[in-house]
């Protein structure tokens, strides 16, 4: 049973660490600004490969040598083609990886995604580019690759207009069971956000909640209902698509919490033997101006109908809010159905950039307890003074592995609760 938790330092400098424990850190040669693609593969070798995708240029990916994980090791650090690039987002199934190209501006190019042979991590060689670039496209900012077979992604692509620029990656899967020719299978937009559709357009959000758009975010899908999508929208909130036709996808469920929350729906977790969701929406201004961004627990016994029934407690808004950078939720830790990957249905694991990491225990969803707190110092140059812990995995040892948004690198811990 957790103790109470101690009051958070209110200094930046200061670590502050309850039931986790810090076994290894990384600085990732100087560059550890990093995105929310983590994944593991055992090599043939039986290393233990971390790759890690990078939250800006000029790096593209990292892989880290974490077998052991006192001792972290740098393995090979890759370098994008253009400096207005981001290789957000990637995935590992045993020896390929896909990695996700987005620019910052439409237009420019290369944007899509792109899948590698890493059978020797030390040299990665592209298998296959799939451009999704066009005039009104930034190409691809997340991705979810799991089965081998089918990539899912929030994506633009050529042939797409959106009504609003805001609104240019929707849902896009491709066949990969080729990887050296990847074919679409399917996409699903919001109605009413591309022109051309015959529906009305969505209200869009109106100050003080300010406009991020309709655009499709994490693309979740798993073995145990391989048949739905759990798709976070920012704007739009929570979407349930069943893509048993792959070919056309269908809305069955949507659950929005905004207005009068501030939107940036991020990410959706299914705990399918409890008949529950957990959501995310982002933090994406500094300051903690669009407080609060939350954890939240959904009951899902009927499908069609999610009704939140509880948000995750965190500690410490005061010490966090204005200590610089964000400070609110962004990514949990996704119980990704690989072997590689710890499982639970009863903690949650969230970043929440300057409050750090934490860790939650739903085991009674309608009274979720924050269980761990983990906030390192800020690091040296970090550009807001404060850590800004961006993302989290958790491999099947159980050893949890979290990364600075900046240039902090990589941390990994033991659970201790």
């Amino acid at each position: 049973m957790a103790t109470p938790g101690p009051a958070p330092s209110k200094n930046a400098k200061e670590t502050t660490a309850w039931n986790f424990n810090l076994v290894g850190h990384h600085a990732l040669a100087g560059f550890g600004g990093m995105g929310e693609g983590m994944s593991i593969q055992i090599a043939k070798d039986g290393r233990r490969i971390l790759w890690l995708a990078h939250e800006s240029a000029p790096k593209n990916f990292t892989a880290v040598d974490v077998s052991d994980p006192h001792d972290p090791k740098l393995v090979v650090q890759t370098v994008l083609p253009q400096s207005f690039m981001r290789s957000n987002s990637l995935e590992v199934v045993d020896n390929i990886m896909a990695v996700a190209y987005q620019t910052q501006r439409p237009g420019q190019q290369p944007a899509g995604f792109e899948l590698f042979d890493i059978s020797v991590p030390e040299q990665p060689t592209s298998i296959a580019f799939v451009d999704a670039s066009g005039p009104h496209s930034r190409g691809v900012h997340q991705l979810w690759f799991c089965d081998g077979e089918y990539v899912h992604m929030a994506a633009g692509a050529a042939d797409f207009k959106p009504r609003n620029p805001l609104d240019d990656q929707f849902y896009r899967i491709f066949d990969v069971r080729n990887p050296s020719k990847p074919v679409e299978a399917g996409r699903w937009w919001l109605p009413g956000t591309r022109d051309g559709d015959t529906e009305a357009s969505p209200a869009r959000h109106q100050a003080p909640i300010a406009d991020m758009g309709f655009r499709a975010h994490n693309t979740n899908v798993y073995p145990q209902r391989p048949d739905r999508c759990y798709l976070g929208y920012l704007d739009a909130g929570m979407i349930i698509l069943d893509i048993a036709d792959k070919a056309k996808p269908k809305p069955i469920a949507r659950w929005d919490n905004s207005p009068p929350y501030f939107g940036f729906t991020h990410t959706v977790l299914p705990l399918f033997e409890r008949n529950l969701l957990v959501v995310t929406d982002e933090s994406v201004v500094d300051d903690a101006a669009d407080w609060p961004k939350l954890i939240w627990i959904l009951d899902a016994r009927t499908e069609t109908n999610p009704v939140p029934i509880a948000t995750c407690p965190v500690s410490g808004h005061d010490s966090f809010a204005k200590r610089g950078g964000r400070f609110g939720a962004h990514n949990i830790f996704e119980n990704v159905p690989r072997p590689t990957a710890w499982h639970s249905d009863e903690i949650i694991l969230g970043t929440f950039f300057n409050g750090g990491l934490r860790a939650f225990d739903i085991s009674d969803p309608y009274q979720p307890k924050e269980v761990g707190v983990f906030v390192p110092q800020a690091p040296p140059l970090a550009p807001r003074g404060t850590i800004q812990l961006n993302d989290v995995f958790v491999d099947e040892r159980a050893l949890v592995y979290t990364v600075d948004r900046h240039v902090g690198g990589l941390y990994i811990l033991e659970m201790d609760f």
